[in-house]
């Protein structure tokens, strides 16, 4: 099965009522930068038919440090000395209870995939990856399937990536317009940030000819996955998403 849905509803006139009558399903961003009330949560379910699909970004206080730009948004105040404490995927206190705080709004919302996209500086160290096997070793994940999206020098790392996602049972996400992923889990999750020469530039429109590529490689992974997503994550992905719509 194939579901097409976009990285938020910020920007979509209406908000989210409105957009649950065109689209069949999201990738929550604001529990990224700020988790929500467990009743906003609630509230954002009860809005939406039994049928829509929630998927969430896990809030950054996992997987970033205190040092990135889209921390002053997070409500937390670190207290001086502790910086280290907090993002990369350590397995400290304090990820550890954001990583259940960020389960608890899934299990509001339904959800049953929790994507975790780590920055550009969480490269493949191997501090980074001992930290890795011990988070997700140690979370409760209630259920969910956990959604990977490693950026930085990762790409250069296959193997490593194929041994985690085997080992930690993760689903490698990646766009698949630029590259393949590399788990074996039956989940496909591709996040479309366009195709500009620099990665995570969204300002982007896809053409007709690139849709019709993508809609063959998404009915091809159809074939060997029990679910295929696809968000698009890029400034046109309203528009984008309905237009491959009509391709599938």
């Amino acid at each position: 099965m194939i579901k097409l849905g976009c990285c938020g509803w910020g920007f979509y006139k209406g908000g989210l009522k409105a957009y649950s009558r065109e689209f069949q399903l999201v990738e929550v961003q604001q529990t990224f930068y700020k988790l929500p009330m467990l009743r906003t949560a609630l509230k954002w379910r009860e809005e939406v038919p039994e049928s829509f699909e929630f998927t969430v970004k896990a809030f950054q206080a996992i997987t970033h440090s205190p040092t990135s730009p889209t921390w002053r948004r997070s409500g937390i105040k670190v207290e001086e000395g502790k910086e280290n404490e907090y993002g990369f995927l350590r397995p400290t206190s304090q990820n550890l209870r954001a990583w259940d705080q960020t389960r608890e709004i899934c299990e509001a919302l339904k959800a049953k995939i929790c994507v975790i996209q780590c920055p550009p500086t969480f490269n493949c160290t191997a501090e980074n990856i001992r930290n890795m096997r011990k988070f997700f070793s140690e979370i409760d994940r209630g259920g969910l399937f956990l959604a990977w999206e490693p950026r930085g020098d990762w790409k250069d790392h296959p193997k490593e990536i194929r041994t985690l996602c085997r080992e930690l049972d993760l689903i490698h996400v990646v766009d698949v317009m630029r590259r393949d992923s590399l788990s074996e889990h039956p989940v496909f999750y591709t996040r479309l940030h366009g195709l500009n020469p620099r990665e995570y530039d969204y300002n982007y429109r896809y053409k007709d000819a690139e849709l019709r590529q993508l809609a063959k490689k998404l009915r091809s992974l159809e074939g060997s996955h029990r679910e295929v997503y696809c968000m698009f994550n890029n400034f046109n992905m309203y528009q984008d998403t309905k237009r491959l719509m009509k391709l599938l």
